[in-house]
């Protein structure tokens, strides 16, 4: 269950000394083709890596035969020299491989402004390249991770969704600065679908909107994040365009709620489901509001059905609604109707680590929208007071 369980991909995670711990650290995903289609989607934040700035000219080619990751060191804001690092990490990848450097994708996540040492990162990406193999997936996946406690990977088929022939895999890394635009994350995704780059491109800009857009942990953004697809039409299926859709989304909605399960120091996680806005950006825009309320984050985490942080974070937003006219529930109990009391909060129980919000703005176009997030809690504090320490 990895990015090589489709056909026409090999991969390797190795220790290279980036890390204190002697923990892998530099992973490799190689694409066999015969095609070399590919997508990516990156990190909206200004401030961007210079991996990012890297593989966002090289994937407007639409292909891509490699990805090199590598955790330990974010090479963001690392200057010149961090720049030059990415790109002779994508030429020693490339020569390796007998491939161009533009099909070179390349991610780092990791402390920013650490310049990463030149000599271990360069011997790892070569050592991963010598152990690359078809069952390698599982160690690469292990070798993205960061404050991570578990890989993150996922398979579906397209048997699940009435097609037949190809399969699609993806990893995953990130475990804090969880919120739109993506997080701070790394994904990589395989398919044996024979597939065009534009195809690609369209299949992942809907799925991504949908699951990591809509995954807000903490409110912080990355500078590093990467979902990137890679199909390497080994199949020799071309798949329904709408099975593949739903497949790719289901993949990234699974593989965004493992890192949500993974949040740092999370006791909750919390599906904010909002219900009758006039529009599915007002639907997200509440849900966003609530899930980066400290408030209201610190009430979960300490088991309080405290609705009205809702309600006054609802009444930060620009959506359409009736202040006067309400309504919210905490797993299921209304415990506010029309904006005033409801159920008894005493009903809600929130001793299970998944909870739900479900936020009614009564408005008639029936617009729905859920961002998922977690609570705010003391382990969360310590980890990211002495991240760099």
């Amino acid at each position: 269950m990895s990015v090589t369980t489709p056909q026409g991909f090999r991969a390797a995670g190795v220790p290279a000394g980036l890390k204190s711990t002697g923990a892998p650290d530099v992973a490799v995903v190689v694409n066999d083709g015969p095609l070399s289609a590919a997508a990516a989607v990156f990190t909206s934040n200004r401030c961007k890596a210079n991996p990012v700035l890297w593989s966002a000219e090289a994937i407007k080619t639409g292909a891509a035969r490699a990805v090199v990751i590598n955790s330990g060191g974010a090479n963001c804001y690392t200057g010149p020299d961090g720049f030059a690092l990415t790109h002779r990490t994508a030429e020693l990848a490339a020569e390796r491989l007998g491939v161009g450097a533009v099909e070179v994708q390349v991610c780092s996540t990791g402390l920013i402004g650490l310049l990463n040492d030149s000599d271990a990162l360069l011997g790892g990406v070569g050592n991963a390249i010598d152990g690359l193999s078809d069952d390698g997936g599982h160690a690469a996946a292990t070798a993205i991770m960061t404050t991570d406690t578990v890989a993150k990977e996922f398979v579906t088929r397209a048997e699940d969704f009435g097609d037949s022939g190809w399969t699609i895999g993806g990893m995953a890394k990130g475990a804090g600065m969880l919120a739109p635009a993506l997080a701070t994350m790394l994904v990589v995704i395989t398919t044996d679908a024979v597939l065009d780059s534009e195809t690609a491109d369209e299949a992942l800009r809907a799925a991504t909107a949908l699951t990591f857009d809509r995954l807000d942990s903490d409110g912080c953004q990355s500078t590093n994040d990467t979902v990137l697809l890679m199909a390497s039409g080994a199949s020799g299926v071309a798949p329904d365009p709408a099975a593949f859709g739903a497949a790719l989304h289901g993949v990234c909605r699974d593989l965004a709620l493992q890192l949500l399960a993974d949040a740092e120091g999370a006791d909750h996680e919390i599906a904010i489901t909002v219900v009758n806005a006039a529009s599915d950006a007002d639907a997200v825009e509440v849900g966003r509001s609530v899930a980066r309320s400290n408030l209201f984050k610190c009430a979960i985490f300490g088991k309080d059905p405290n609705w009205g942080r809702i309600l006054a974070s609802v009444g930060t937003t620009q959506a359409a609604f009736d202040p006067a006219d309400l309504d919210v529930a905490l797993n299921d109990v209304w415990v506010c109707r029309s904006s005033g009391p409801g159920e008894s909060p005493d009903g809600v129980d929130l001793t299970d680590r998944a909870v739900t919000v479900t936020i009614d703005l009564k408005q008639p176009d029936d617009c729905t929208a859920t961002v998922w997030t977690n609570d705010l809690t003391q382990a969360y504090v310590h980890e990211n007071s002495a991240y760099s320490s």
